[in-house]
């Protein structure tokens, strides 16, 4: 029987983590933004659906950048 296929196991796709909801006032504060300013990403996504991702939720995503090393984007998770 073949392996399961994990998305975020593929060399393309960048970490996804869901932050804590201290984390997620940290980074409102921080950038003195609401929620609802950060970019939309939806519950079905295949790598949201693999962490766990709900409604409601931020993700913070990492990926590696050949000019800043690393870049870190986040996303507020919606309904779809």
């Amino acid at each position: 029987m073949p392996e399961e296929f994990q998305v975020g196991r593929h060399v393309l796709v960048p970490k996804h983590e869901v932050l804590s909801k201290d984390k997620v006032e940290e980074l409102l504060q921080k950038y003195k933004i609401s929620l609802y300013q950060l970019p939309l990403i939806k519950s079905s996504d295949p790598a949201v659906k693999e962490i766990g991702g709900k409604p409601g939720d931020v993700i913070k995503i990492t990926r590696n950048s050949p000019t800043a090393g690393k870049a870190v984007a986040y996303r507020y998770v919606i309904e779809g």
